[in-house]
């Protein structure tokens, strides 16, 4: 079994500026601060975290045009940063604001 499948909704933050690979295609990095309510052993908590996101095309180019603090929902997969680390990393392949 094969599952790798993030839906997370909270604030767009830490934006940086949209860059191309050397085909030109479009890169962005960002992070996305989440909270909710979680229930856990029958107990309920805060949860508060940022996560590292990216996404790649033209997602990407759209995501540079809005500002932070912008709410949205994200749905995509995680993966590690490069292949030299083991810090996970978000790909968003949909946005909805």
């Amino acid at each position: 079994m094969s599952c790798n499948r993030v839906e997370l909704s909270g604030r767009l933050a830490a934006l940086d500026a949209v860059r191309y690979t050397p085909a030109g295609i479009p890169i962005i990095n960002f992070s996305i601060l989440h909270q909710s309510s979680q229930i856990e052993s029958g107990i309920e908590r805060l949860v508060q975290c940022e996560v590292a996101a990216m996404a790649v095309g033209p997602l990407a180019e759209m995501i540079g045009k809005r500002k932070a603090e912008q709410e949205c929902r994200v749905i995509g997969f995680l993966a590690a940063r490069n292949r030299k680390s083991s810090q996970l990393v978000l790909h968003v392949n949909e946005i909805r604001f």
